[in-house]
């Protein structure tokens, strides 16, 4: 047995104040009340909310101060996420900092939420990095898990537990509970997906273990949630299948097909047919302009 023990943090963000003295409390309630949590997980973008308005350099006051509380409890810690300014673009950062206080790496959410993330920089750069004598850790953020290509890279480079602070405050928080638990079935791996309040999202964060079942599933309250986790069952899933059954990670490392759709440079012309990545408008103006496109079109079929 390999225990590990992460404390994800669901909690009310506000878009209009700094929520950090708020994340501050929280962490020294998580260790008073649970003083044997080795990481704690916030959602996305809780210490500043959802505003590019607050985008700022890293390193800078805040990262530090976080660093200093992981150094003072001695504890892995990933505090959401914060818009940073690089040159003239911002991109939307998690930073990993370990016990000693040190920022272990920052990962840029790759799949800005187009086209509602406005302003927002993809990266291009995974996350993975080891806990020492535990096991190997990345890093996801929201809409990240839509691709699965973005969780299948950590699973086949050894990834054995998926941090995934995420914001939705939307009517699709149903659909991301269940790509959670397929994610984590068809990547065998434990995923702590911590989702925030009020401006922050709609809670109902949830955690699931290397075969997609739920290990534990938050209201939409504010919510401290302790898990420790056996990184045994990974490598037993791993080795011998989900349930004992399927076992995905080997049979995509035996796949005999290569998928064309990857390759540089490849043609995929039916999603050109698909329109422009804009925001859904009223049926009646989608009409109005394929109504006025329609001449043109007729007199091109003419030619």
């Amino acid at each position: 047995m390999t225990p590990f023990s992460i404390g994800g943090i669901q909690m009310h963000v506000s878009a209009s104040h700094s929520n950090v003295p708020a994340m501050k409390h929280k962490i020294d309630v998580m260790m008073s009340v649970y003083p044997w949590v080795q990481m704690i997980v916030f959602s996305e973008l809780s210490p500043f909310g959802p505003l590019t308005f607050n985008a700022q350099e890293f390193p800078n006051i805040t990262e530090n101060e976080f660093c200093q509380i992981a150094k003072h409890y001695g504890i892995w810690l990933i505090p959401g996420t914060m818009f940073q300014k690089k040159g003239q673009a911002i991109y939307n950062t998690a930073t990993v900092i370990n016990p000693q206080g040190e920022v272990v790496s920052r990962y840029d959410k790759m799949f800005p939420f187009y086209p509602y993330e406005v302003g927002v920089t993809g990266g291009d750069e995974f996350l993975i990095f080891d806990v020492p004598n535990v096991g190997r850790f990345g890093v996801s953020i929201c809409y990240d898990m839509w691709f699965p290509e973005t969780s299948r890279t950590l699973a086949v480079n050894g990834v054995e537990v998926i941090l995934h602070p995420t914001l939705t405050a939307t009517i699709d928080r149903d659909i991301e509970l269940s790509l959670v638990q397929a994610t984590a079935a068809t990547n065998q791996c434990f995923i702590f997906d911590i989702n925030g309040l009020g401006d922050g999202g709609t809670g109902r964060s949830i955690i699931c273990g290397p075969d997609g079942r739920v290990l534990h599933q938050a209201s939409n309250g504010e919510e401290l949630i302790p898990i420790e986790i056996d990184m045994e069952r990974v490598r037993r899933s791993r080795e011998l299948g989900v349930l004992r059954l399927g076992q995905p990670l080997k049979s995509f490392r035996e796949r005999k097909v290569n998928f064309d759709i990857y390759q540089p440079g490849a043609q995929l012309p039916y999603l050109q047919t698909l329109g422009a990545l804009n925001k859904p408008t009223r049926l009646d103006k989608i009409t109005e302009a394929l109504q006025a496109e329609a001449p043109a079109v007729m007199k091109a079929h003419k030619h």
